[in-house]
């Protein structure tokens, strides 16, 4: 085991053992810390692997969330049973927004992805179909259960949250190391280059797009099931924001640097809770910093290493 792998062995080990020594509140701070992260992995595939800002990620978060809660309370669909239909409807609501769109570059797709996240939102708020409670939102989301057990506390919700966590780590790592993550790696660094090689640009950047949605689709039914109430104000233009510097911050295309993002944005701060507002003034002031000196953030993907297999010649010996 490399020195790499140690760390993250180690790293993993302290993860996995902390609601053995962490009271309710602090586990509970490592749920959302699971939420953000499932979220945060999602948009990574899209703006890490594909090279395309998106500011509207809550949409589809939202999308999966109002999805699990209308099928549970209204249709009476196990919460857990209805991870299939947030991801399909945050998938399908991705095709059809990103398709007109897709081909827009930069700064350009940016600012339509704002625009689709405020849609949704107020479109929830305006209860537009009648399904969604308004501004209100939904409530009385049944709690999940597995195999009988029913899930309720922070501990119980932390194996849940994590265990699916550790699941598209194990996910996405094989997609980006198949044909696939390896063409989106092309397309983000030189689209022109990618297109004359034969990649169908405009099909892998929709994928990406549809593949990042529906994961965001199922942390949205996640947090429903959590949370047992939801509201327009759960999917604000702001966390958009919050999982876009997560990515940017950590390291946009190294999954282990979103890790470390996640758990620097959304952790860190409830850890100087106690210092009030000025605790938002320093985590300011530091990702200015960062932004200035550290470009790339923290962790940025390091170089792609492929495996050579030279042709051998007489005698077993590479030519």
């Amino acid at each position: 085991m490399n020195r790499r792998n140690l760390i993250y062995a180690i790293l993993a080990l302290v993860l996995v053992t902390s609601p053995a020594y962490l009271n309710a509140y602090w586990v509970d701070v490592l749920n959302s810390v699971g939420l953000y992260a499932l979220l945060a992995l999602s948009l990574n595939v899209i703006l890490g692997d594909a090279g395309m800002y998106n500011m509207g990620h809550a949409a589809f978060y939202a999308v999966g969330a109002y999805c699990g809660a209308i099928l549970n309370t209204q249709f009476d669909v196990p919460i857990l049973w209805a991870l299939p239909a947030s991801a399909v409807a945050a998938g399908l609501f991705a095709v059809l927004i990103a398709r007109p769109v897709i081909h827009l570059r930069g700064d350009y797709l940016l600012i339509v992805t704002v625009g689709i996240g405020e849609i949704i939102r107020i479109a929830l708020i305006n209860d537009v179909f009648g399904i969604t409670g308004g501004p209100n939102g939904i409530f009385g989301i049944d709690r999940p259960e597995i195999f009988g057990f029913r899930i309720r506390r922070p501990h119980e919700f932390f194996w849940l949250i994590w265990g699916f966590v550790a699941i598209t780590l194990f996910l996405f790592h094989r997609l980006h190391h198949s044909r696939f993550g390896r063409a989106l790696n092309y397309l983000r660094e030189d689209a022109v280059a990618a297109e004359g090689s034969g990649i169908n640009t405009g099909r892998y950047r929709l994928a990406a797009f549809v593949v990042g949605a529906a994961w965001a689709g199922m942390a949205g039914n996640l947090f429903a099931a959590k949370m047992s109430i939801i509201s327009p104000e759960s999917f604000s233009f702001w966390e958009s924001v919050v999982v876009f510097m997560i990515v940017i911050l950590g390291g946009a295309g190294n999954m282990a640097g979103v890790l470390l993002g996640t758990f620097l944005i959304i952790g860190l701060p409830e850890m100087f809770r106690g210092f009030a507002s000025g605790r938002m003034l320093v985590f300011g002031l530091v990702m200015m910093v960062m932004m200035v000196v550290r470009t790339q953030g923290i962790l940025p993907p390091g170089p792609r290493k492929f495996k050579f297999l030279g042709l051998k010649g007489e005698g077993g010996k590479a030519s």
